[in-house]
């Protein structure tokens, strides 16, 4: 859901609840003015009444049997309203009903003060006699005996009940007029153009947003592109085109607080591609220059290595010589040393090259193993260690899409690492299984002395070395380059790899790549 979709919700939502409110407020004014009509409307009666007839209690002590009818005749063309003569404590004595068990019944006294009372009220409600109830609307007028001297409180009171139902046929037929279908049309008019009027200006207030959000997901689904090399910044002579789809061509050109977004983001996103672009240029270079001086470097240093050979054979039969021979050997052991590094760089720097291409092919990994642990098994003996394949599952084999000299690449290193750092007695297992459903684990465990928990996070960052124990660098994993290679190598292949060490308890590295067992699923990674 949209921003954009979420005001305009939110506006429309906004009318419709705003012609509700004004819907229940009329409906609640209709009912308040229904009340206070009624209410003055029954004190103006009264007035007339108590106007006209001043002694309601000599009236009543005159003609007890007829004052009932007299105050019926008072009501006759009001219905829903009955009069009732009330005493000092409230209780009927006469009433307008026909029901004589309102005789004798006792309302309560404080409406009835209130409404009798000099101060203006909007409505009263009090206690209806007939019904019991105690929300009708009461009207009162305090009444005094005729007498010489003054009256401290009143002698009773004439009292009105307007129970009169809330939507007669004339209120119902004033409240559909309020409410006519050419109002109520309008309201809605209203609130429909305000919404439209509304959306239209979400649309070109948002628009910088929308464009923000477009470009920022194309960058994040597509990456910068890159700026082609002497190309200058944008507004200079032989700028670089725009970002893709011309999302960015043009500056915003309001000067409001999303305007001002847009043209941060936007000149943030450009300052971004010029530096993506010079970064790739340098790695480019990096790599072109690591590629050279790994080749140039190559044959001066195999040149070197094969005369210190020639010096240390024949150095070794001259006795006048001995003295320099361990100088010659060292020599040719630093050469051949240097000569590794210069092939890891090499090799490194070409499997980082964007268009390298992987030659991949569907094989059983346990057979790949097979053949690894015949090449080093003569190594491990020499130095004392066993060296074990264990055996694959002929039903469910760890196939995967490899390419062969990669993997035996980093199989190699691993290997190389491990006994470089056993001891004699130690045991080196090759395994090859299946973990879940897509993936295949190629794992080198070893019963060493294992690697510190401190140095794990760091173990396959290129020239990274464990400086607590430190072999001799008879290879590239003693620069630091051997496992970064496994992990380019394990990337290259859409896997991962991880390790596992404790101290004591050896250390276990993993080549995780994905299961396929599909000779015509080798595209993706070719």
């Amino acid at each position: 859901m949209t921003v954009r979709f979420k005001i305009a919700l939110t506006i429309l939502l906004t009318g419709l609840f705003t012609v509700l409110g004004v819907l229940v407020v009329v409906g609640l004014a209709f009912k308040q003015f229904e009340h206070e009509s009624a209410y003055y409307r029954a004190s103006a009666f009264l007035d007339r009444v108590i106007a006209k007839h001043n002694d309601m209690f000599a009236m009543q002590d005159r003609y007890q049997e007829n004052f009932d009818g007299f105050l019926s005749n008072l009501v006759l063309f009001e219905p829903g309203t009955q009069i009732y003569l009330l005493d000092s404590q409230g209780t009927v004595k006469a009433s307008s009903t026909e029901d004589t068990s309102t005789r004798g019944v006792r309302v309560a006294l404080g409406p009835v003060q209130e409404a009798a009372g000099a101060k203006p009220m909007p409505y009263v409600m009090g206690d209806n006699p007939e019904s019991g109830s105690a929300a009708t609307i009461v009207a009162a007028r305090a009444l005094y005996r005729n007498s010489i001297g003054q009256h401290a409180a009143p002698d009773g009171y004439l009292y009105v009940v307007c129970d009169k139902p809330l939507l007669t046929p004339s209120n119902w037929m004033a409240l559909q007029s309020t409410f006519a279908l050419p109002t109520v049309v309008l309201i809605f008019l209203v609130v429909g153009l305000g919404t439209l009027m509304a959306v239209w200006v979400i649309s070109h207030v948002t628009r910088p947003l929308a464009r923000i959000t477009t470009a920022l997901a194309h960058v994040t689904q597509h990456g910068l592109p890159i700026m082609p090399p002497g190309a200058a910044q944008e507004g200079q002579p032989n700028a670089p085109p725009p970002l893709p789809d011309d999302l960015w061509g043009t500056a915003a050109t309001s000067k409001d607080e999303l305007g001002q977004l847009h043209n941060g983001i936007r000149a943030m996103l450009l300052a971004l591609r010029a530096q993506w672009s010079l970064l790739a240029r340098l790695d480019h270079f990096r790599r072109e220059a690591v590629s050279n001086l790994s080749h140039d470097l190559r044959s001066p240093l195999t040149a070197t290595a094969a005369c210190l050979e020639t010096l240390e054979t024949r150095w070794a039969q001259q006795a006048q010589h001995s003295a320099d021979l361990p100088l010659v050997q060292t020599a040719l052991r630093n050469t051949r040393n240097a000569a590794r590094l210069v092939q890891s760089m090499g090799d490194l720097a070409h499997l980082d090259e964007p268009a390298f291409q992987l030659k991949p092919q569907v094989m059983d990994l346990g057979e790949l193993l097979d053949d690894i642990a015949l090449r080093f098994g003569p190594r491990a003996q020499q130095q004392g260690m066993a060296l074990v394949v264990l055996p694959t599952d002929p039903a469910d084999p760890p196939c995967a899409a490899v390419d062969v000299e990669l993997i035996e690449r980093a199989l190699s290193n691993l290997l190389d690492n491990a006994l470089k750092f056993c001891r004699s007695g130690d045991t080196i297992t090759l395994a090859a299984q299946r973990q879940g459903a897509e993936w295949v684990a190629l794992q080198v465990r070893d019963t060493g002395p294992g690697i510190a928990q401190a140095d794990l996070p760091q173990l396959f960052e290129r020239y990274y070395q464990n400086k607590a124990n430190v072999a001799p660098a008879t290879g590239e994993g003693g620069k630091g380059l051997g496992l970064a290679i496994v992990k380019r190598i394990a990337e290259l292949h859409t896997g991962r790899a991880e390790v596992h060490s404790s101290q004591p308890g050896g250390t276990t590295v993993s080549l995780v790549l994905p299961f396929c067992s599909d000779p015509h699923a080798v595209g993706a990674l070719s």
